[in-house]
C-alpha cells in the first residue's frame, strides 16, 4: 500500500476552495466556482469522460478533484498496456474496468519496451500509445499517466532501456548523460500525451504522475514537461492531496480492509494495483516479477477473467461513482463499537448530513457488537480480519433517507420514475435496513425472501442474503408519483448489476456476467456484453423503451413487477469448446557453441578492463559483463580459448543473474556441469543472484589435455559457457549481469574471450522478445522456419530419455476453430516434472511468452497465449520451445498441451497481432 498525505493540522489548513496549482506542478486549474465563499458544494459527479472537442477545467480541493467544477472521487484500476501485447484486448480489459465500477485507468510506461537503443523509439504495434488512448477514451474511463522515467512495477532494471546501464549516466537529478536520455523519453512520450488531454477535449488524460528519484529533480521535472505542453495536474509525492493505493491484497476481505482503510482517511485519489494482472512476457519482467503470469492478487488475472477478490472493488467502485456524498467526507465525533476489537472511524459529509462508518476488525475470530448509528444502536457483525462500510442519513429520492442498515450502500440512481438504491452483504448475513419515510408507505415484497414492517415513521425492511440471489422490495406513498426500489445482494449477485450511463439517461441491468455497453435507440435498449452460463436479462430503463436487443439479437420481453424490461428466455451461455491436442512435435538438438571448432569470428571481443556497471571488476580479470558489450536481455554465451591448459584440474566460474539463474559450461566440447543459483543465500537483496560454479575436470578430459600438450604444442582449449537470464534489478539496474569471473586450478592458463547474445531486435515485437540462444539467432522460434528435416518426436517421450547437458528446440503448428461470437482464453501447460535444472521458454508465433522453471509445488502454471498472438479463426498457430537441460536432466519438457482458461459469448472483436516469419521482417507497423 502507498499514500502520499500532509499531515491533518497541515491539510485542513488548506482554505476549502484553494485550487493547488503550486503543489500540482501549475496544473489548468481555476476555482470551480468563482467567488463562493466556502468549498465546491457537494453534488452530481461528472458524467463519463470522452474526447468531445470542448475545453475542461481540472481543478482540486482538500477534499477531491474538480472537474468542470463538480467533485469527482477518482477510482482508478492500473493496467500495464506493455502486460497484454495485443491491442484489441486492451478494450476488451478496459471495458471490463469500466463495468466493474472503475471511472479511471492507471497506466505505467515501460521506457525500455519502446527503445531498443539510444535515440530510437517505437510507438507503433503493441507499443502503440496513442491507440491505448484513443481506445481509453472510447470505453470512458480517465487516464492517470505514469512514464516514469522509471516505474518499477516489477519490470527489468524499473522500465529503464537495458543500453542505459552501458553509458556513463548513472540516474539521478545532477546527472546531466542520463537527464538527457530521460528528457527525450520524456518528450517522445509527452508530444503523444499532449493529443490526449482531457483539458483540452482531444483526449481523458486527466493526471500525470511524478515520481523523482530524488526531490532536487521535481521542479526541474515539472518544468520540462510542462515546456512538453502537458497541462493537466501533475501529482508527485509533494501533492497535497492524497494517492491512497493499495497493491497485492491477497482476498477479499484484506482489498475491503486496505480500501476502506484509505475512505476512512478522507482519500477520494484511489488506485487498485492491479486491476488486470497480465503476463511477464519475452525478458520484460524484473528478479522480483512472478511468472509466467503478473501479480495473481490482480482483480482480472492474466486470461482476463474476475478473481475473487474483484466483488469488494465493484461494490466500491460503483458506490463512489454513485453516490456523490462520498467525495467529499470530513473526520466527524469519534463513535466506539460496544467490542473494542471493532475499530471505528466517522466521517460526514457537511454538505448532504450522510455519515459514513467504517468498520475494521483484525482479530482471528468473528465479532457481533452494537454501532451507535443514527441515533439507535445497531447489531453488527464484523468478520475475522474482515472490513464493513456502513451509512446514515443518504437522500434516497422520493423524500425518503437512510436512517440506518447493516449492510453497505453499493449504487443509487435514477431511472425513469424510479429510485433505485442497491445494498450489498455477505451471503449467509441478515439485512437490516430502515428508512425514515415522511409518508405512509406502501412497500410491495417481490421476492419471497424480504419482510418488513412500519412503525414511527420509519420502514424496517429484513432481508436474509441468499447466495447469488438478488430481493427486491417497491416502495410506493401517495404523495409521490416516484417509486423506490429497494435491491439486496450479496458478493455474488452484486457482480451480475450493471448501472450504465447513457446520453439520453441512466439504466440498470442485471443477469449477464458483463455488460459491455448499452445504446438507447427509439424504443429500443441495445445491450452488449458477455454472458457464461445462460441467464436472466432485466434491465430498468428510461420511460419509453420498450424493447432490448442484446449484442444485436432482438429479446423478446416485457415488463414485470419490479418495473423492468425482462427477457422471456434465457441469455444463451458459452457453447462446448474442444481444444485440439498438441501433435506432430519436431526436435533438434542446439548449442553448437559448444563444439571447440565452432566458428565464433563474428563474435564480441570481450577484453576490456573498465566497465560501466557499479559492480567492481574482479582483480585479474577482464570485464566480462555482458551489458558492457551491448548484450542486456536473456542468455549470453561465452567462448575462452585457454592456452597453456595442460595440467588444469578445475574450473571455477562466478555469475550474476536475476532470479532462477542458470549456468552451463563445455570444455572441448565435453559437458562440466550445470549451476543454478537459488536460495536467499545466493541473493544480494537488490535483486541480484550470484553464484560460483566449480567444475572438476573428468580425469579422461585431463588426460587429453595433457596429451594435447605433447602432441600438438600448446594448442588452445575451448571453454564454453551459457548464463541464463540476465534480467536487471529495479533497483540496481547497472548491477553486472553474466559470467563474472574464472579461475583455474592445477594450471594457469591465458584465456581470450568471445562473447555473444542477443541479435538484433525484432522489429515487430520488439527488444524484450529475443535472447541470445543459436536457435533465437537464427530464427528457429519463428513461424516461417524450415523444420522439415527435424527429428519427429513426443516430448512426454523425450522427457523419459538419457539426460543431456544443453538446449534442445520443439516445434509443432496447430489450428483452433473458436466461433466469431466467443471470448475464448487459451493457456498452454507443461505437465512435466518440477526439475529444478530445466528450463523451458515457450514462443507463439514467434513471440517470447516467458520462461517455465521447474522445482516450484503444485500444479504447473499455465502460460495465458493471448488472443491474437493466438489466431483462434481456423489459422495456424506455431508453438517452439526452447528447452535448456542441466547434466542430470533428460531434455524433453514433458507432456504438453492447451488448457481452456474460460470462455464466454460475446468478446470483443480481436485483429490479428502481426507475427513475420523470418528474421527482420517488418511485419505490419501501426502509424
Amino acid at each position: 500500500m502507498e499514500l502520499n498525505r500532509l499531515g491533518r493540522r497541515a491539510f485542513s489548513a488548506l482554505a476549502g476552495t484553494t485550487v493547488l496549482g503550486l503543489a500540482l506542478g501549475g496544473s489548468v486549474s481555476s476555482a470551480a466556482l468563482p467567488g463562493a465563499a466556502g468549498p465546491v458544494p457537494t453534488g452530481p459527479p461528472p458524467g463519463p469522460p470522452e474526447a468531445d472537442g470542448a475545453r475542461h477545467r481540472v481543478a482540486l480541493d482538500r477534499y477531491s478533484l474538480l472537474v468542470d467544477g463538480r467533485r469527482l472521487a477518482l477510482w482508478a484500476g492500473e493496467l500495464h498496456p506493455f502486460r497484454l501485447p495485443s491491442p484489441s484486448l486492451w478494450r476488451d480489459v478496459l471495458q471490463k474496468l469500466r463495468a466493474y465500477g472503475h471511472n479511471a485507468v492507471s497506466v505505467r510506461l515501460a521506457w525500455n519496451e519502446h527503445s531498443p537503443a539510444p535515440g530510437a523509439y517505437d510507438f507503433t504495434g503493441v507499443r502503440d500509445l496513442g491507440l491505448f488512448l484513443r481506445t481509453a477514451a472510447e470505453c470512458g474511463l480517465y487516464v492517470v499517466l505514469h512514464p516514469g522515467p522509471y516505474i518499477g512495477a516489477d519490470v527489468d532494471a524499473g522500465g529503464l532501456p537495458g543500453w542505459l546501464t552501458a553509458t556513463g549516466g548513472r540516474g539521478g537529478a545532477t546527472d546531466r548523460e542520463y537527464l538527457r536520455h530521460a528528457d527525450e523519453w520524456l518528450r517522445r512520450v509527452d508530444a503523444i500525451v499532449a493529443r490526449h488531454q482531457f483539458t483540452r477535449g482531444t483526449g481523458t488524460v486527466l493526471l500525470y504522475r511524478l515520481d523523482p528519484a530524488e526531490r532536487a529533480g521535481l521542479t526541474r521535472l515539472h518544468e520540462r514537461i510542462r515546456a512538453d505542453g502537458i497541462d493537466v495536474p501533475l501529482l508527485h509525492a509533494d501533492t497535497p492531496l492524497a494517492w491512497g493505493e493499495v497493491a497485492g491484497a491477497r482476498d477479499a476481505a484484506e482489498a475491503r480492509r486496505e480500501h476502506f482503510a484509505h475512505l476512512a482517511q478522507g482519500i477520494t485519489l484511489h488506485n487498485v494495483r492491479m486491476a488486470f494482472g497480465g503476463t511477464s512476457w519475452g525478458w520484460l519482467p524484473a528478479p522480483s516479477a512472478p511468472t509466467p503470469a503478473y501479480d495473481p492478487t490482480a482483480a482480472i488475472d492474466a486470461a482476463r477473467r474476475p478473481t475473487p477478490a474483484l466483488a469488494p472493488l465493484h461494490q466500491l467502485g460503483h458506490l463512489l461513482r454513485h453516490v456523490p456524498d462520498f467525495a467529499r467526507l470530513e473526520e466527524a465525533d469519534e463513535v466506539r463499537a460496544a467490542d473494542a476489537r471493532v475499530a471505528v472511524r466517522h466521517l460526514a459529509n457537511p454538505d448532504t448530513g450522510a455519515h459514513a462508518y467504517v468498520l475494521r476488525n483484525d482479530s482471528a475470530a468473528d465479532v457481533t457488537s452494537t454501532l451507535p448509528m443514527g441515533g439507535t444502536d445497531v447489531e453488527v457483525t464484523v468478520p475475522a480480519r474482515d472490513a464493513k462500510l456502513f451509512a446514515t442519513g443518504l437522500h434516497l429520492g422520493s423524500g425518503r433517507k437512510l436512517a440506518y442498515a447493516n449492510v453497505q450502500p453499493m449504487l443509487s440512481l435514477s431511472v425513469g420514475g424510479l429510485d433505485i438504491t442497491a445494498f450489498v452483504g455477505r451471503a449467509g448475513e441478515q439485512a437490516r435496513l430502515v428508512l425514515d419515510c415522511p409518508d405512509d408507505p406502501w412497500p410491495t415484497r417481490l421476492d419471497e425472501e424480504a419482510a418488513w414492517v412500519f412503525e414511527d415513521r420509519r420502514l424496517h425492511v429484513t432481508v436474509p442474503l441468499a447466495e447469488d440471489r438478488l430481493t427486491r422490495v417497491r416502495v410506493r406513498s401517495a404523495d409521490t408519483d416516484r417509486t423506490m426500489l429497494l435491491l439486496f445482494a450479496d458478493d455474488a449477485a452484486s457482480l451480475r448489476l450493471w448501472p450504465y450511463e447513457t446520453p439520453s439517461g441512466r439504466i440498470l441491468v442485471r443477469g449477464p456476467e458483463l455488460l459491455r455497453g448499452a445504446v438507447l435507440d427509439g424504443a429500443t435498449v441495445r445491450l452488449t456484453g458477455d454472458t457464461v452460463g445462460e441467464r436472466e436479462l432485466e434491465a430498468w430503463v428510461p420511460r419509453g423503451i420498450t424493447g432490448i436487443s442484446w449484442n444485436g439479437e432482438a429479446v423478446q420481453s416485457g415488463f414485470g413487477r419490479a418495473l423492468s424490461l425482462m427477457a422471456v428466455w434465457p441469455l444463451p451461455g458459452v457453447p462446448e469448446l474442444v481444444l485440439p491436442a498438441l501433435d506432430g512435435w519436431r526436435r533438434r538438438s542446439e548449442n553448437p557453441e559448444s563444439r571447440p571448432g565452432y566458428g565464433d569470428e563474428g563474435w564480441t571481443v570481450a577484453d576490456r578492463r573498465t566497465s560501466r556497471s557499479t559492480t567492481p571488476v574482479p582483480k585479474g580479470q577482464p570485464v566480462l559483463f555482458a551489458d558492457d558489450y551491448g548484450f542486456h536481455y536473456g542468455d549470453v554465451w561465452y567462448r575462452g580459448r585457454l592456452t597453456g591448459a595442460a595440467g588444469l584440474e578445475s574450473v571455477s566460474l562466478s555469475y550474476r543473474t536475476g532470479a532462477h539463474g542458470l549456468l552451463m559450461a563445455w570444455l572441448d566440447g565435453e559437458p562440466l556441469g550445470t549451476h543454478r543459483v537459488s536460495g536467499a543465500a545466493a541473493e544480494d537483496g537488490g535483486g541480484t543472484w550470484t553464484g560460483t560454479a566449480r567444475f572438476r575436470l573428468p580425469g579422461a578430459l585431463r588426460a587429453a589435455l595433457r596429451a594435447r600438450r605433447t602432441g600438438d604444442g600448446d594448442a588452445p582449449a575451448v571453454l564454453s559457457v551459457l548464463v541464463r537470464r540476465t534480467q536487471h534489478a529495479q533497483d540496481a539496474h547497472r548491477s553486472a549481469r553474466g559470467l563474472a569471473a574464472a579461475r583455474f586450478e592445477g594450471a594457469a592458463p591465458d584465456v581470450a574471450w568471445r562473447i555473444m547474445g542477443a541479435a538484433a531486435p525484432d522489429p515487430v515485437r520488439g527488444p524484450l522478445n529475443n535472447g541470445g540462444l543459436y536457435g533465437e539467432r537464427y530464427g528457429w522460434h519463428l513461424p516461417g522456419h524450415d523444420d522439415a528435416g527435424w527429428e519427429a518426436v513426443s516430448p512426454a517421450a523425450a522427457a523419459r530419455e538419457e539426460p543431456r547437458q544443453g538446449v534442445t528446440w520443439y516445434r509443432t503448428t496447430f489450428r483452433l476453430d473458436v466461433p466469431p461470437e466467443v471470448d475464448a482464453p487459451v493457456g498452454l501447460v507443461l505437465d512435466g516434472s518440477p526439475d529444478r535444472d530445466r528450463r523451458v521458454q515457450v514462443f507463439l508465433n514467434g513471440w517470447n511468452l516467458g520462461e517455465y522453471t521447474g522445482g516450484g509445488t503444485g500444479a504447473p502454471p499455465a502460460f495465458v497465449l493471448p488472443n491474437g498472438i493466438l489466431r483462434t479463426r481456423a489459422a495456424a498457430n506455431t508453438l517452439a520451445l526452447a528447452v535448456l537441460s542441466g547434466g542430470d536432466t533428460p531434455p524433453g519438457p514433458g507432456p504438453v498441451r492447451l488448457e481452456l482458461l474460460g470462455g464466454a459469448a460475446g468478446g470483443v472483436p480481436v485483429e490479428p497481432v502481426p507475427s513475420p516469419g523470418s528474421p527482420g521482417s517488418p511485419g505490419t507497423r501501426r502509424g
